[in-house]
């Protein structure tokens, strides 16, 4: 046996589905502190600011570090580039309706209502992937669906419109992951971070041409104020903050895509759920905001429905 054959059967140093896990772990634990730090800037900057720096700084390191680590520069004309477009919008949607809500609602409510996601997921993939859903999974989704209800509240006094924006964000979120299992492996995951944070930095500096000297600010609700307000230059230690984002941003966005190429989707997705205990943590200690008796409910039963969806669904795979 050559040299060369033996250390190709040598076992991989990390096993992917460990691998996996390690890539959603830290992906997550960096986009709770950057929902945390997005919503600290939301009373003094436009989001479109905030999204075209984090998506500048981004790219640069998407560029610089990423792609050249896996197949090159080659690997970023992709003959399915018209789905990441797609795919990248999704996020960009998602994403513009998740911070929007931080304006205006407590981030534990704002993470836990988005939580939905894993939900729709499974709904979607009855009409796109041609699955079937049994009782106990449809079950799991009404009961997830109910929390959703129970931290909202249509109709109560305690309603506001921002409320349903999580769940717009959630269902882009779902259409995102639909696209993702389209891709499958066949792309790397340098090449996915890539076209997410180009589409980003169109769909920002679109929003700067027409929104960006602020003509359409003045309405005093939160939300419409983060999302219209006028462009400002930032005081230096705020720049320091949205290019940390940035930075962190770009390995965020690597390691979730490596961590579902890498390992079974059913395995891994309920690690994503540590983002709801990051966010009250978050919401405790640094914004001094306290779910209220309700909200908690509807966390429990959206954390519930979506950790039984996700173990069911690891147990489908593994048989």
């Amino acid at each position: 046996m050559t040299e060369h054959n033996v250390r190709a059967d040598k076992p991989p140093l990390v096993p992917p589905h460990l691998l996996g896990i390690l890539c959603v772990v830290g992906a997550v634990t960096i986009f709770s502190t950057q929902d945390m730090a997005i919503k600290w800037l939301s009373g003094g900057y436009p989001l479109h600011q905030i999204v075209f720096i984090r998506a500048a700084v981004a790219i640069c390191v998407t560029l610089a570090v990423l792609v050249p680590l896996e197949d090159g520069y080659r690997s970023l004309m992709s003959k399915r580039w018209r789905l990441h477009m797609l795919r990248g919008f999704a996020i960009v949607v998602g994403n513009m309706c998740f911070f929007t809500a931080l304006a205006s609602m407590g981030l534990a409510e704002t993470v836990a209502v988005f939580f939905t996601a894993p939900l729709i997921i499974t709904l979607l993939a009855v009409p796109v992937l041609g699955e079937t859903i049994r009782w106990r999974r449809m079950t799991a989704v009404l009961v997830g669906l109910l929390g959703a209800v129970v931290i909202i509240r249509p109709g109560g006094a305690a309603f506001q419109y921002a409320a349903v924006l999580p769940l717009v964000a959630a269902f882009a979120y779902s259409c995102m992951q639909m696209m993702t299992r389209k891709l499958g492996m066949a792309e790397k995951a340098s090449v996915m971070a890539f076209y997410i944070q180009l589409m980003f930095l169109l769909a920002s500096s679109a929003f700067w041409l027409i929104a960006g000297d602020g003509r359409f600010a003045g309405t005093g609700n939160p939300s419409l104020e983060f999302l219209l307000r006028a462009w400002i230059w930032p005081s230096s230690g705020d720049m320091a903050i949205m290019c940390a984002v940035g930075f962190f941003n770009a390995f965020g966005g690597y390691m979730i895509s490596q961590g579902y190429r890498v390992s079974e989707a059913g395995l891994v997705a309920p690690f994503e759920y540590i983002a709801i205990p990051l966010s009250v943590f978050w919401s405790l200690f640094i914004f001094g905001e306290r779910p209220d008796q309700w909200a908690w409910i509807g966390i429990a039963l959206i954390c519930g429905a979506g950790l039984y969806i996700a173990f069911r669904e690891g147990r489908r795979v593994r048989r």
